[in-house]
């Protein structure tokens, strides 16, 4: 069921899909501001209450790339709004659970309705528009992302507030329901990739490598810190990505219907697009993740004025998001993919000064100009990955862009942490974040501050790498040439 609304349906169709990808993203912040309450409920460590997060974005990881290829088979209308239905039914049942046990449970469930919707919905969006406007497409959707994660937050502490934290759930469920009504009554099937002729087989084994790999990988990832890098567990878990990449990659390059084509890397612009992609998040996710604790521990701001001086800066990216990515449709993607890792980098510069005594003001702006970069870069360069990928793959190709931003910003993390920890440990203090609190001595306050500073010198790096990449990866296939391409097969393609 769909209605018809001529010129304007691809407006109509984004506003639809907007309100879902707004539900997705805001459930996330709403849930890290429920955590507290939720480990208050129940009477659990906090540890034990983070994996309602952990156990969530496990699931989305690793299955974004199959259910981005199984989109682009049975029908992307088809699985977005199954998704839908799973995320509603997940969220629901997390408000009712009676145990975190059964919160734990509902939320991986639900993390299988987000996989099917988070990478469905960048290849429904990139599909409605035409291609000479994928960019300001793009960019609006990743003015909703932002929006959703500055919203978040705010009504999650609101709900909390008036009711109790079960309504951050019960939220969830109402605009998931919403987002099941918007998809079916507007989005048109046809429209947003519905395949036509014989259906592809779906690549089980290939599924089930890519699933074992990045559970691996965000397993690893995620436990190194607490567990120790050398621990037998780490060792294994990071032992077993490497091995069951290495075995993906080999059965994709001779399935009949692979799930990831990894013949796309023989495309110059896929694959430095791409890269260029990973080394951003890589470079840039570490601030997010250690300046709240600067600006707590040692400016002594509390969680409410952080929250608020995060604001302008995640406005950042909900502003230049459509203005760059609209831009660039007409002035081409490489000064604004390069631009925007200049100014990231400047902003990552920025914050390596900061020191114990440094004003708030100093990192407003540092946070301010890393943010308004990756909101210029993300848009242009995720259209002009698009440019060069047949239609009929954008479903995977999608799941598979939003799963590089996940492993990158568990990797920054990951690095980040190590690097200021260590930093810690060298000047005799324990190389833990949770010591670093207002309370802590000036000397370990001195020591995080070092180890910060470092971090982020060594994250720039990373961003000067993207900005080479961004410049050798070359210019994207004009629309006219692309609407020909996309009806070739693929070993006739290549980029221009």
């Amino acid at each position: 069921m769909n209605l018809s609304f001529g010129s304007n349906y691809r407006w109509w169709a984004f506003g639809a899909m907007a309100v879902g990808l707004f539900a997705s993203v805001s459930d996330h912040g709403s849930v890290v501001v429920a955590l507290p309450s939720i480990s208050n409920h129940f009477d659990t460590d906090l540890p034990t209450t983070q994996w309602v997060l952990i156990g969530y974005a496990l699931t989305i990881s690793a299955l974004l790339l199959p259910m981005g290829r199984m989109a682009d088979i049975v029908g992307r209308k088809r699985v977005y709004v199954l998704g839908f239905v799973i995320f509603t039914v997940g969220a629901l049942a997390a408000g009712l659970s009676p145990s975190v046990e059964a919160l734990i449970a509902s939320k991986i469930f639900q993390g299988v309705g987000a996989a099917m919707t988070q990478g469905t919905s960048m290849a429904m969006v990139v599909s409605t528009f035409p291609p000479e406007q994928r960019g300001k497409a793009l960019g609006l959707q990743m003015s909703m992302v932002g929006l959703g994660g500055v919203a978040g937050p705010a009504v999650g502490g609101f709900l909390i507030g008036v009711a109790d934290w079960r309504w951050v759930f019960f939220g969830a469920s109402i605009m998931g329901a919403v987002s099941v009504l918007a998809a079916i009554i507007i989005i048109d099937s046809k429209q947003v990739g519905q395949p036509t002729g014989d259906r592809e087989a779906f690549d089980w084994l290939g599924a089930a490598l890519s699933t074992g790999a990045m559970v691996s990988f965000l397993l690893g990832m995620t436990g190194g810190q607490r567990l120790g890098w050398l621990s037998p567990l780490i060792l294994g878990a990071l032992g077993s990505f490497i091995a069951l990449m290495i075995v993906f990659v080999w059965w994709e390059l001779r399935a009949p219907s692979p799930i990831m084509d990894m013949r796309l890397f023989k495309r110059r612009l896929f694959t430095f697009g791409v890269s260029a992609s990973y080394l951003s998040f890589v470079g840039m996710s570490s601030v997010r993740f250690l300046m709240p604790f600067y600006l707590q521990a040692v400016l002594g701001f509390s969680p409410l004025q952080v929250g608020l001086m995060i604001v302008p800066s995640a406005s950042m990216m909900i502003i230049m998001g459509p203005l760059s990515g609209r831009l660039s449709d007409r002035f081409g993607v490489r000064l604004f993919t390069m631009g925007g890792m200049a100014v990231t980098m400047s902003g990552l510069i920025v914050l390596s000064t900061l020191t114990p005594s440094s004003s708030f003001i100093l990192a407003m702006v540092g946070m301010t100009m890393q943010s308004f970069g990756i909101g210029t870069f993300n848009a242009p360069n995720n259209s002009s990955i698009l440019s060069v990928v047949e239609q009929s793959k954008y479903g995977v190709i999608s799941g598979f862009l939003n799963l590089v931003r996940n492993s990158g910003n568990l990797t920054s993390i990951a690095v980040a942490t190590v690097i200021v920890t260590a930093s810690m440990a060298s000047m005799g203090y324990p190389p833990s974040l949770a010591e670093v609190s207002v309370d802590s001595d000036p000397g370990l306050i001195a020591a995080f501050t070092s180890g910060l500073s470092l971090a982020f010198r060594f994250m720039s790096g990373f961003i000067f790498i993207a900005i080479v990449a961004s410049y050798f990866k070359g210019n994207p296939i004009p629309p006219e040439k692309e609407i020909v391409l996309q009806e070739q097969p693929t070993r006739e393609r290549t980029p221009a």
